[in-house]
């Protein structure tokens, strides 16, 4: 999968994403990362990629067209136009769910704002859709962006060792992981489950089904609101919680 970045810090990018495991696929060829300045694309010769805003307020603008150009350099023909995102805390703020839809995408361009942001007028006329990683405002679209390409890129083949190191986790079906323990067994004076030690493979599946419904129900309520939990599976829960 390709990723395009178009941002007046490309470096910031790079050194984001080419670490870690992020990196590791992107030294494999399993991801591509493209970090393009678009002040590179400035219309004038002293490389002025901003003004004030129309009509007053505070801040400043990126113009239209260096961000447009910038990302025309990206294709020739429109079958090749990448699908196209703004981050902006206007946007829908990112979930797991739309983390798997853009992983099923060939290539992404996300665009980073600065300053106040664009001019609007670029924005909806190349953009697929805006999207937020969250209800807050940064001073630029960078750390978004990272957040963006890191979140879709554990879900692509390759990145990660095997499929199940991402559909176990948190969110994935709906609900949270369940809590996870290593040595030492006792700690604290806090044991690990029992069932956890006992090798009994189904009974440990089953305890940490009810386990991420318990951690879904203490930590993020609203959730359970979105899925449908049986009876027996409420009257494991309240067990359960019951020993907390």
């Amino acid at each position: 999968m390709k990723f395009d970045v178009l941002t007046l810090f490309p470096e910031q990018i790079k050194t984001n994403i080419c670490e870690s495991i992020t990196g590791r696929a992107v030294k494999k060829g399993v991801i591509s990362l493209n970090a393009v300045n678009i002040r590179d694309f400035c219309t004038n010769s002293y490389g002025k990629i901003d003004d004030t805003v129309y009509g007053g307020g505070t801040g400043l603008l990126i113009y239209s067209e260096p961000v447009y150009n910038c990302w025309k350099s990206l294709f020739e023909k429109e079958e090749d136009r990448p699908y196209t995102v703004y981050v902006s805390p206007k946007g829908s703020v990112l979930n797991q769910k739309k983390a798997i839809e853009l992983s099923k995408k060939k290539r992404v361009c996300i665009i980073c704002g600065h300053y106040e942001g664009i001019d609007s007028r670029v924005i909806d006329t190349i953009c697929d859709e805006e999207i937020s990683i969250g209800d807050y405002v940064l001073t630029g679209g960078e750390l978004a962006a990272c957040v963006i390409i890191d979140s879709v890129s554990r879900m692509i083949d390759g990145v990660l060792p095997n499929e199940d190191a991402f559909t176990n986790e948190s969110h994935m079906g709906g609900v949270l992981e369940a809590p996870s323990y290593t040595m030492p067994s006792n700690w604290n004076g806090m044991a690990v489950p029992d069932v956890l030690l006992s090798g009994n493979d189904a009974a440990i599946e089953e305890h940490r089904r009810i386990a991420s419904l318990v951690e879904t129900w203490v930590k993020r309520p609203d959730m359970l609101d979105k899925i449908e939990v049986t009876e027996s599976e409420w009257q494991k829960m309240l067990a359960m919680r019951r020993t907390l």
